[in-house]
């Protein structure tokens, strides 16, 4: 072999060392992370407080629309995580259904049911089946679930989120007194949201109008 053949060659093996040793430190990085996330009692690993970490999502309709948390910030959002197994949630969907939906659907306010790993059909015909008109969306791999609590963790939860995209209100389960709580810090969010907009808007209109008042003055 020439000496040019074995230059390449230990450098090609210097070369394989270096990116191993990248991947085995990257490996351990996201390892210790992982091991420093503890799951409360109800498997949740984000809590009140905590900045939602962005997601996107596809929604189960003819279009397969793509949203990000991004795309609504600015808005309330709750997420009703759900399952075509899950009777609990089959249980609480017509609740949010009547109680949450119906009541703001034509406000500042996003609610999207996210399936955990099922398949398009079987989350349309979940939506049938509980007759529930809010979106739906697909969560392959329960990824987005992941985001907010442990993958072995029960699936029957919602999480609200603030116009500036923090964690304000966790539930497990459908328990009434905790649902109606939900339903208070929702409807607080969506008033203060809109007296906060309305306020801008309040303030554009004097802006507008001083500086007419101005231009008048000076003609």
């Amino acid at each position: 072999m020439s000496d040019e053949f074995m230059f390449k060659h230990q450098e090609i093996l210097k070369m394989q060392k270096i990116l191993f040793s990248l991947f085995m430190i990257a490996f351990m990085f996201v390892g210790i992370n992982a091991q420093d996330v503890d799951p409360d009692k109800r498997g949740y690993i984000v809590k009140v407080g905590d900045k939602a970490a962005d997601f996107e999502l596809v929604l189960a309709n003819e279009e397969g629309t793509k949203v990000t948390l991004e795309d609504m910030k600015g808005k309330v959002i709750m997420l009703q995580f759900t399952a075509s197994w899950c009777g609990v949630c089959r249980k609480e969907m017509p609740f949010i259904e009547e109680e949450i939906w119906q009541l703001h659907k034509d406000k500042d306010f996003v609610l999207i049911g996210v399936d955990r790993d099922e398949p398009l059909e079987k989350v349309q015909q979940l939506a049938e089946q509980t007759g529930v008109t809010y979106p739906l969306a697909l969560d392959p791999g329960a990824e987005v679930f992941q985001l907010f609590a442990t993958k072995k963790s029960g699936v029957t939860r919602n999480v609200i989120i603030n116009p500036e995209g923090e964690i304000v209100y966790l539930t497990r389960l459908f328990e009434r007194e905790e649902f109606d709580e939900m339903k208070e810090v929702i409807n607080e969010l969506i008033e203060e949201n809109e007296k906060g907009k309305n306020g801008k808007k309040s303030k554009k209109k004097k802006l507008k109008k001083g500086k007419k008042a101005k231009k008048h003055n000076k003609s």
